[in-house]
């Protein structure tokens, strides 16, 4: 697991001013599973998941979205955004119904907002 600081110009931002809100966050953690055998993957995949469930309750609860898996779920993705969550399903449903930009973990056209 990876520790890496959040300081500096990330302060200088408001929470509303880019899509990724955690602007009040001073720590970012990467969990990797590295392993040069592609068998291993999905043991790896496990290990990290379980990793992030045993940790997750001590943190701010969403994450930088360029850390995360793909398989990240609808309540990750809302928590990761915030406040910030429903104008970008209301971007997302203007500028890309298709779902085209889905590689990565994204906000699905038909995603509902936040509670």
């Amino acid at each position: 697991m990876h520790l890496y600081p959040i300081d500096g110009a990330v302060h200088r931002v408001g929470p509303n001013d880019t899509a990724w809100n955690a602007r009040s966050a001073t720590w970012a953690m990467v969990i990797a599973g590295i392993d040069p055998d592609p068998r291993k993957a999905g043991e790896l995949a496990t290990w990290a998941r379980r990793y992030w469930a045993a940790i997750h309750a001590h943190t701010g609860g969403g994450g930088y979205i360029n850390f995360m898996m793909g398989d990240a779920d609808h309540a990750r993705l809302s928590a990761t955004y915030g406040d910030n969550y429903q104008p970008l399903v209301a971007l997302k449903r203007k500028y890309d119904p298709a779902n085209f930009f889905r590689e990565n973990p994204n906000i699905p056209p038909g995603a509902a907002g936040p509670g």
